[in-house]
């Protein structure tokens, strides 16, 4: 089993790579991917970068450099629901990108032009060992429509869009684009975010990323253990 895991800031991963062993660091189009094992799994690891076009970057590096066979993005995420609190857990049931708009031409908004679907839906097994693996720690987590964008969600009106159009549980800036390319090239995925912001926008980020960050890569460790 071969595993990507890609996270868009260096504090998503630090702790996972600290993990890996026989550790190999491959450099393609700007980005560092860390290969190594996990007990008998074989994970490579990247930060990607903030925001979708660095995440397509990474993820298509990852894909047609080392072939893995499921692809994990992890990190944290603002909250667009009252069930989910700063560091509980969001799953993805699928992705959307929520500043895809050609309406004006009018298709629905959402619309991703050329595979002409809204909702990009995750690898249904590898969310429910997810799902699995955050009960046993104990967080509260929903599982739903993650959606991503190049912006940071801090206003009402933003979280109101995101959630009336698009149904979704939490916003992030990766997610659907590394669904996008993952749907393209046909590699299972699933998006994993821990809850670092919800109506407190910035200062919340700035105060529980980080321990968010960590909650989300000890479920993708034992995860990996189940493999």
């Amino acid at each position: 089993m071969k595993l990507g895991i890609i996270g868009a800031m260096q504090m998503e991963v630090d702790n996972l790579k600290e993990k890996l062993e026989n550790q190999k660091t491959t450099t393609v189009s700007g980005v560092d991917f860390v290969s190594g094992t996990i007990g008998e799994v074989e994970v490579i690891a990247a930060v990607c970068g903030v925001g979708k076009v660095f995440a397509a970057i990474c993820t298509e590096a990852m894909i047609l450099t080392f072939h893995p066979d499921k692809i994990i993005n992890i990190g944290v995420a603002g909250s667009l629901t009252k069930d989910l609190g700063i560091l509980d857990m969001a799953v993805a049931k699928s992705v959307c990108q929520h500043d895809m708009d050609t309406s004006p031409i009018g298709d629905p908004v959402g619309l991703i032009s050329g595979i002409n679907e809204i909702l990009l839906p995750t690898d249904p097994e590898m969310v429910e060992m997810l799902c699995e693996c955050i009960k046993e720690d104990g967080i509260n987590y929903r599982k739903g429509i993650i959606a991503s964008g190049d912006q940071f969600i801090a206003r009402d009106e933003q979280r109101d869009f995101i959630r009336d159009h698009f149904e979704a549980i939490a916003a992030e800036m990766e997610g659907g684009s590394i669904g996008h390319v993952c749907y393209v090239n046909k590699i299972p995925f699933a998006v994993l975010r821990a809850i670092s912001d919800s109506e407190g926008g910035e200062m919340d980020y700035q105060t529980f990323a980080e321990k968010a960050a960590e909650k989300s890569v000890d479920v993708v460790l034992k995860f990996i253990s189940k493999l």
